[in-house]
């Protein structure tokens, strides 16, 4: 009997694992004979899935496939194979999603750096659109958080992931009910979900945007946890926070919107329908008008800034001969390319080429793949990282070191390392890509740059 093989979603099929959490993958899709990409999210079926996982992903097809703005991550369609023993597909459910090309918005921001106002304020604005959209159809997103929240090919924002969503208001006859589950990332959730009673749904998501708009700013969560087990937590609570860094380095307009955001109590909370009329969204802008290059330019700015895209770019001018690569390789380059995504150098010189690689958690190397990869396995041990050999695809020339761990916040993180040849002024060198499947964008550029500065790796790491 043959091997089990993915299906060809809606004329896409599936190429290469691009992400994923604890329950699903995410893999890049393409339709050749047309020449698109997309996204496709694969929830596999297995004999372990009851039947609320199932109530679950069926509720998450329903609301995202009816969602449509332009800060949502468009839902294209979907395909169930199930498990009759019949079949020659892997049994799951495939969601084939708009692929966001410009990668995790936060990907893009220094830690404890941040965005400067402006930047910021555009893209929080975004957030707040789609957000109200979400609500005006009477859901509620409840995961609103770094990872969820990415770029197209413009440098639009769009909302992702409504694994977690839930209907608070029927439609029709505009009737609200409370809210039970409990649910969310700790740094992210409310603090009205810690206890047992019923909660209002608006005020979650409100809360979460408030924790999104601290991080642009100050490049980092405010928090581990909205309870008593948070010293930061209970700093804020009783005031004493605001005289210590990042938080007195935030202007007073915006900590005035942060602070209503990120009232305690969700009655003071202040409302989705304001947010657009507070002060600091209303500030005039020209970040909209000035185009995706300046717009690029100005999103990278922090990193820039700190050096970091000195090591990202260190490979472009000094590759040696190159092919063209396959054919899906130079389509998804095609179809990804744009000014924004070009600006944001996410397009990188390669053995095979100039390619699209989404993530800016990337360097070069003097060293070739097998003097390398045993250094950077001992130096993320150092850290304190698992990791795990993985074995090579076949055809594949890449090296590849399955890492996970927990950030400081004390969420999970998981993801790859894939080191591939690459020729440094005629001899082997190596171009090294981080990809996360799983956990805070601005944890793991935390973990890429101790990686890159770490005694065993800086040595041998090439800066422009």
């Amino acid at each position: 009997m043959s091997a089990l093989k993915y299906p060809r979603v809606a004329g896409f099929y599936l190429t290469e694992e691009i992400g994923g959490g604890g329950f699903s993958k995410v893999y890049r899709a393409t339709d050749l004979e047309n020449h698109r990409t997309a996204a496709c999210k694969v929830v596999l079926l297995t004999p372990e899935t009851s039947a609320q996982d199932r109530k679950m992903l069926d509720k998450e097809i329903r609301v995202h496939s009816a969602m449509k703005h332009v800060n949502v991550l468009e839902f294209l369609n979907a395909v169930i194979v199930e498990s009759d023993g019949k079949t020659k597909y892997i049994p799951g459910i495939y969601m084939l999603l708009e692929l966001a090309s410009g990668g995790d918005l936060f990907d893009k921001i220094a830690p404890d750096v941040g965005l400067d106002d402006e930047i910021a304020q555009f893209y929080f604005n975004q957030l707040v659109a789609g957000l109200s959209y979400i609500h005006n159809q009477g859901v509620c997103h409840r995961d609103l958080k770094p990872e969820n929240l990415l770029l197209d090919i413009a440098g639009r924002l769009k909302i992702s992931d409504f694994g977690l969503c839930s209907v608070f208001r029927h439609k029709e006859s505009g009737k609200i009910r409370m809210l039970t589950e409990r649910c969310g990332s700790l740094p992210y959730v409310a603090p009205e979900l810690n206890s047992n009673d019923p909660y209002h749904a608006e005020p979650v998501d409100v809360w979460g945007a408030g924790v999104i708009l601290f991080t642009l700013l100050a490049g980092n969560t405010p928090w581990d946890e909205p309870t008593a087990n948070s010293p930061e937590f209970c700093r804020y609570a009783n005031g004493t926070i605001f005289q210590e860094a990042p938080w007195n380095r935030i202007n007073k307009q915006a900590m005035s919107l942060i602070t209503a955001l990120l009232a305690i109590n969700p009655r003071e909370r202040v409302k989705l329908s304001d947010i657009p009329n507070h002060g600091w969204c209303l500030r005039p802008s020209q970040i909209g008008q000035e185009g995706s290059v300046i717009l690029a330019e100005r999103l990278t700015q922090s990193l820039q800034a700190n050096g970091d895209i000195a090591f990202i770019n260190a490979g472009v001018g000094v590759q040696g001969s190159v092919d063209d690569g396959d054919g899906d390789t130079v389509m998804m380059s095609a179809s990804c390319k744009s000014q924004f995504t070009q600006s944001l150098m996410l397009f990188s010189q390669t053995q095979s080429g100039q390619r699209y690689t989404p993530h800016l958690t990337r360097f070069y190397s003097r060293l070739a793949p097998n003097g390398l990869m045993p250094l950077i396995m001992q130096s993320l041990q150092n850290l304190g990282v698992k990791c795990k050999a993985a074995e090579q695809p076949p055809g594949s020339h890449s090296l590849r070191l399955r890492v996970g761990g927990f950030d400081r916040r004390k969420e999970m993180f998981k993801g790859w390392v894939e080191v591939e040849n690459f020729s440094y002024r005629g001899d082997e060198g190596s171009f090294c890509v981080m990809q996360r499947d799983q956990g805070n964008p601005i944890s793991w550029r935390q973990l890429w740059k101790a990686l890159i500065t770490s005694p065993e790796v800086e040595t041998y790491v090439l800066r422009r």
